[in-house]
């Protein structure tokens, strides 16, 4: 931050050499949002990709996975963010006229040569050049359209998806099937090798696991990592249909270390009307060392390429950052189970007039669930369940369309994985179902609280029981469960319980993203798609 700082100095003070304008030091710094007073958990997408990057241009232009913090009924953030300091390298003198790494990795930067404004020494250019690009590092990823605007995509631009600045009225893929796809596999950087990971090896799946553990997903405090257990990546990433291909890692050639991993599992998605056999890309994830090593694009069109020769061209993905370009915008929220711990943990802040006994009161539930007739789904559901979900998901524009045995295996109850409460009248029909999966999160640093167990609402279907009573109920069997916060985004008819059951307001984004297809964009109630 202190490099960042000393940049926009710089650039403050010469601008004007450059260009005859001044421009404010702060103009770019990004100011805490009030008004806020719980921290979100690391976000979660080709989204869920890595937390705790460095900020170069691979990792701007890649999908990202936090979720920022939220606003909750009742007051404002008790405790300023901590400021990151970032490490700068000291530059190596490149030879043949080639760039370093830094350089390359950083946007593009274009200054007046010394011969057209003869007046401006060569160092003072250089120093103004190297400030203009330390800021651009400084510069996270963009969390809105505006800010995206402003960036260039140097990968996603050779990529086909929509361009940020495009009006879609047309649906469609975007370039043709190809009848000639690549056999061999893309070029990894020197000392690099692939690797199918095999997940029925208990040791290379714990390889996996601790891949996630160290390297996925952080908060923007680094106070928060996501925990994927084993059981849930085996739920996660080998449902009906998976391939053994489609879990594509990267090891060190010398000590096969793995380093680097990126995920697809089919689905069939609708989009408005059209039905479409797809993947959806998740479990990003590159070792925080290799971030500047450019491999993470090289795992995407690796795994574009694997799709590719199994006749599949279209992938869905979600990521916390905008790249080009969204199809929809979601946003979480989250709704305190545990208030205690959240604020032990500075996850929560208590806000001014509250106290701890307060807050709690404020956040109680029921000790018994409400709807009659609620149960855990069993084995026997599967086909009622099935024709619940298709039936209810056809009102939304970008939906799953699952047979029989996607619905067990999604919905089946599972320990420590997904929670699914389905509703039986007296006359024995199932008239409606909610869930929830398990994802609990490392809490780091802490004396005494080593993880925070989080609830993310899953799919919940109703045509008899109110959605608010159903979503009532779900929040008390995840309280009596030993939950500490329920998550869930305002898609499909969610904004109609969010505010009533006390959920407070993220503000980061999750954006949706088709890859190789072109359609109007659509509103978050329009949604019915939720990625784990």
């Amino acid at each position: 931050m202190d490099n960042c700082l000393t940049a926009r100095r710089w650039l403050a003070q010469d601008q004007q050499l450059l260009h005859g304008t001044a421009v404010s030091p702060s103009a770019e710094i990004p100011r805490p949002r009030k008004g806020v007073k719980e921290r979100t958990l690391p976000r979660t997408p080709l989204e869920k990709c890595r937390g705790g990057e460095e900020s170069c241009q691979e990792e701007e232009e890649l999908p990202e996975k936090t979720r920022g913090k939220i606003r909750s009924p009742g007051g404002d953030l008790g405790a300023k963010k901590k400021k990151k300091k970032q490490k700068r390298k000291k530059e190596k003198p490149n030879s043949g006229g080639t760039k370093s790494d830094s350089a390359s990795d950083s946007q593009e930067i274009k200054i007046q040569q010394p011969s057209k404004n003869p007046a401006i020494p060569m160092q003072k250019l250089q120093d103004i050049q190297r400030a203009m690009e330390l800021l651009s590092a400084c510069q996270g990823p963009a969390k809105n359209i505006d800010e995206a605007t402003k960036r260039k995509y140097q990968f996603w631009d050779t990529q086909p998806v929509p361009k940020l600045n495009e009006v879609i009225t047309s649906h469609g893929a975007i370039e043709p099937d190809k009848d000639n796809i690549r056999l061999e596999p893309y070029s990894l950087p020197q000392g690099f090798m692939w690797d199918t990971l095999d997940l029925s090896n208990a040791e290379v799946l714990k390889e996996l696991y601790t891949l996630l553990n160290e390297n996925y997903v952080e908060d923007d405090d680094n106070m928060f990592r996501f925990d994927y257990s084993p059981e849930f990546l085996l739920w996660a990433l080998r449902p009906p249909g998976w391939l053994p291909q489609w879990h594509c890692g990267v090891r060190v050639s010398s000590n096969k270390k793995l380093v680097g991993f990126i995920s697809a599992i089919p689905a069939n998605i609708r989009i408005y009307d059209s039905v479409k056999k797809m993947v959806e890309i998740n479990f990003l994830c590159v070792h925080k060392k290799l971030r500047s090593k450019r491999v993470a694009p090289v795992l995407i069109r690796e795994i574009t390429r694997r799709v590719n020769l199994e006749g599949i061209f279209q992938a869905v993905y979600t990521a916390g950052v905008v790249l080009p370009k969204p199809v929809a915008t979601c946003r979480y929220w989250h709704r305190s189970l545990n208030p205690r711990k959240l604020v032990e943990v500075k996850f929560s802040h208590l806000s001014r007039n509250m106290t701890l006994q307060r807050t709690m009161k404020l956040y109680r539930l029921p000790d018994a669930t409400k709807t009659s007739g609620l149960r855990p789904m069993e084995q026997k559901d599967t086909k009622a369940v099935q024709e619940l979900i298709n039936t209810y998901l056809k009102q939304f524009n970008l939906a799953p369309v699952m047979d029989e045995e996607e619905v067990a295996h999604w919905f089946l109850p599972r320990d420590h994985i997904i929670d699914t409460f389905v509703v039986e009248g007296s006359n024995g029909i199932l008239t409606d179902f909610l869930s929830f999966y398990t994802l609990p999160s490392t809490v780091m640093h802490h004396p005494v609280h080593k993880s925070l167990k989080a609830a993310y609402s899953f799919y919940n279907i109703h045509t008899e029981t109110p959605l608010l009573d159903l979503m009532n109920d779900a929040l008390i069997i995840a309280k009596l469960k030993g939950f500490d916060v329920f998550n869930a985004l305002d898609l499909m008819e969610n904004k109609t319980f969010l505010e009533k059951l006390k959920f407070g307001i993220g503000d980061g984004n999750l954006q949706y993203y088709l890859y190789n297809w072109r359609c109007p964009g659509m509103e978050s109630e329009k949604v019915g798609l939720v990625l784990q």
